[in-house]
């Protein structure tokens, strides 16, 4: 996909005529190493070869608008009444972003009113959009110690027009969206209604997913907890399967379309011997085969611990008559890679005389209920923090998220425009093949390169 400067420009809904309570702060900052002034922008790639490649001037190449406060602001805080829905799957972090909001918006903005939709984007339905909570900085506190969501989530493609009935009935200027790939095109969705209409609501995003596939962003919220938690599960396995005879090890961890919890959580633990993520196809049989590969681990250490991201080898299992559904969100539904990779080699260790002791996790739910811990409670009070800026200038049709360590502004529409994957030539599924000396792919039997290390 190739961007220019047009594409990145965030929508604004008109003139920002009133006082920010952060003007004074604001009146001697300049750019920095650390700063970026509210008139600078962030360039969308980083590399002199890449930047070169659009023979434009500086400051027409690709580019993002930086988040944070504003001397002059759009609407008017003591008029203003905000809504916050939290959307999709549970993440680490949704309460202290729920929370970040809260405080940024009564503490410095001194808004007129908080109101949180519950059950996801449910709660804006007609059915249910008296079914709100009041958020008041007492009332959040001390939400950010608990996983999950204090306001409840779902899935499911609601009626934007619906969503903005709602929106006008209960007075909303302001919209925060905190969902993943689903939450985001729901929230483009009700923009566009919006627009439509020609009112005066901001819509902002929040992006979240475990999976940490959302573009234009340096890593999701949650994601770090995330993996830091499913490494205390790939060591348990793999303690386990070295105690075992013939033991086998795996851990099934989330990851949809993009292995990157599999990955980082592999090279955390450092106990895996085999990762298999989405972004890279494997065979179960052959000279070269993930089962051919397994039996000749447990021949030279007596056991395996293999971690496998839930929608690796997904190709592997059409086979198998798989009915490609999907859930209220429009997601394919994915079939269960974990039993087919387990039972295939249970039948064929034991076909070679090796039967194997198995030791099988899926510790899902167990990683995205959890707290955030403290790297992602900071990250998620400072993109709350940005978010609230964002709406309060009258920023709309946008999302916040960090772009090479800064804070920017990213239209809608680009959040949901690709994914982000492990690239299979780049240098994180390297540093995988690296620690875990596996082959560069499992398949037919091929001149290919392997990885050797002496500590392998």
């Amino acid at each position: 996909m190739t961007l220019h400067l047009d594409d990145l420009r965030v929508r604004q809904l008109g003139e920002c005529r009133y006082d920010s309570p952060f003007s004074e702060m604001l009146s001697t900052k300049q750019t920095s190493p650390h700063y970026v002034a509210e008139g600078d922008r962030v360039l969308l790639e980083d590399t002199v070869s890449m930047l070169a490649g659009h023979r434009l001037p500086s400051v027409q190449a690709p580019s993002f608008e930086a988040a944070g406060p504003r001397r002059k602001i759009y609407f008017d805080p003591a008029n203003v009444t905000a809504g916050v829905v939290t959307c999709g799957g549970l993440c680490p972090g949704l309460n202290n972003v729920i929370r970040g909001l809260v405080q940024e918006l009564a503490v410095h903005y001194q808004v007129k009113r908080i109101l949180g939709f519950r059950n996801g984007l449910q709660g804006l339905t007609a059915e249910h959009r008296d079914d709100t909570v009041d958020l008041t900085p007492e009332g959040v506190r001390d939400i950010h110690h608990a996983g999950g969501t204090i306001l409840g989530s779902s899935r499911g493609g609601q009626d934007a027009d619906e969503m903005v009935d709602t929106l006008v009935l209960r007075g909303i200027d302001i919209m925060f969206v905190i969902g993943g790939d689903g939450g985001m095109r729901a929230a483009t969705y009700l923009s566009n209604a919006i627009r439509a209409r020609g009112l005066d609501i901001a819509v902002i995003g929040v992006p979240k997913t475990i999976d940490n596939d959302l573009p234009f962003t340096d890593q999701s919220f949650g994601f770090q907890s995330a993996f830091a938690k499913a490494t205390d599960f790939i060591a348990a396995v793999a303690v386990e399967a070295a105690a075992s005879p013939n033991g086998v090890g795996i851990v099934k961890l989330m990851g949809r379309h993009s292995g990157f919890i599999a990955s980082y959580a592999a090279l955390a633990a450092n106990a895996a011997d085999i990762v298999l993520i989405p972004e890279v196809p494997f065979a179960l049989g052959g000279a070269d085969g993930l089962l051919a590969h397994v039996e000749r681990q447990v021949r030279a250490k007596g056991h395996v611990v293999i971690v496998l991201a839930e929608g690796a080898g997904q190709d592997l299992l059409e086979d198998y008559g798989l009915a490609r559904a999907t859930d209220a969100s429009g997601n394919i539904k994915l079939g269960n890679i974990g039993e087919l990779v387990k039972e295939s080699i249970t039948a064929h260790l034991t076909a070679v005389g090796l039967t194997p002791t198995m030791r099988y996790i899926d510790p899902s739910y167990a990683v995205r209920s959890i707290a955030a811990n403290a790297y992602d409670s900071v990250y998620c009070l400072r993109l709350a923090h940005a978010a609230v800026h964002a709406a309060m200038a009258g920023r709309t049709e946008a999302a916040v998220a960090r772009w090479r360590r800064r804070f920017v502004h990213v239209p809608l529409s680009l959040m949901t425009s690709r994914r982000n994957q492990v690239d299979p030539d780049g240098d994180l599924w390297m540093s995988v093949l690296e620690t875990t000396c596996q082959p560069a792919e499992f398949g037919p039997a091929r001149e290919r390169e392997r990885v050797r290390a002496g500590f392998c």
